[in-house]
C-alpha cells in the first residue's frame, strides 16, 4: 500500500466529532473539558491562522495579491489592513474565501488522520455555515439562549452591544445550528453543569467510536 493509500485508510477510521456553537455559548469551553479528557482537538481558529504563518502558501499568495502592505513589520500578516482590503469589497471577500477555505480544509484533514484518540474533535465556529458537517460522522452542539450568548460575548470580548447583535446575525440561528445537531449540550448555567453533560457525552461517544471501527 502507498503511503498516501495508508493515509487514507487511517483518515477513514478516526471518527470525527463536529463541536459548534454560536459566539458566547461555550463552545471553547467545551472544547477544553474534552481536551482535559485525553481527546484530541483540531480547531479551526487556530488552522485558519497557521494556512496564514509566515512563510506559508497561503500568507505568498495574500502578499502577491493585495501587495507588501498586507503585511507587518515583522512579515506576518496585517489582520487589520486584510480587513480594511475585503470589508466592503466583496469579490475581494470570494477570492480570499476561496483561497482559504481549500487550504484550511486540507490542514483540518492531515491533522484529523494524525490523530491517535479514541475519537476527533473538530471544533468549528462556523460548522453549520460552511458545511462542514460532511466531515463528521457526529455533530455537537453547545447551546444557550441568544440572551445569554449576548451577555456572556459582551462579558467577555468588551465589545459594544451592536457589534456583538451583528456577529450573532451573521452565524447560523440557533434553531439551524440545533437542526444540525446529533446531541446538544445545553451551557445555559454553569461550568460545572456543562462538564457534567461532557463527561456523560465522552462515555456516549468512547461507545460509537468503537463501534463504528
Amino acid at each position: 500500500m502507498s503511503k498516501v493509500a495508508s493515509n487514507m485508510k487511517k483518515q477513514r477510521q478516526v471518527f470525527v466529532v463536529g463541536l459548534t456553537g454560536g459566539i458566547g455559548s461555550g463552545k471553547s469551553a467545551a472544547t477544553a473539558m474534552f481536551e482535559r479528557l485525553g481527546i484530541d482537538v483540531v480547531d479551526a481558529d487556530e488552522v485558519a491562522r497557521d494556512v496564514v504563518a509566515v512563510g506559508s502558501e497561503g500568507l505568498n499568495q495574500i502578499q502577491a495579491h493585495f501587495g507588501n502592505g498586507i503585511l507587518l513589520q515583522d512579515g506576518s500578516l496585517n489582520r487589520a489592513a486584510l480587513r480594511e482590503k475585503v470589508f466592503a469589497d466583496n469579490e475581494e471577500k470570494k477570492w480570499l474565501n476561496e483561497l482559504l477555505h481549500p487550504l484550511i480544509r486540507m490542514r483540518m484533514q492531515q491533522l484529523i488522520a494524525e490523530s491517535t484518540s479514541a475519537y476527533t474533535i473538530l471544533s468549528v465556529p462556523l460548522l453549520v455555515e460552511n458545511k462542514l458537517a460532511e466531515m463528521c460522522n457526529h455533530v455537537v452542539v453547545v447551546d444557550c439562549p441568544e440572551s445569554v450568548q449576548l451577555e456572556r460575548a459582551l462579558k467577555r470580548d468588551g465589545s459594544a452591544e451592536a457589534t456583538i447583535r451583528s456577529i450573532m446575525a451573521s452565524q447560523a440561528s440557533r434553531k439551524e445550528r440545533i437542526h444540525a445537531a446529533d446531541d446538544v449540550l445545553d451551557n445555559s448555567t454553569t461550568l460545572q453543569a456543562l462538564e457534567s453533560q461532557v463527561s456523560a457525552l465522552h462515555e456516549r461517544l468512547l461507545a460509537l467510536s468503537t463501534a463504528s471501527s
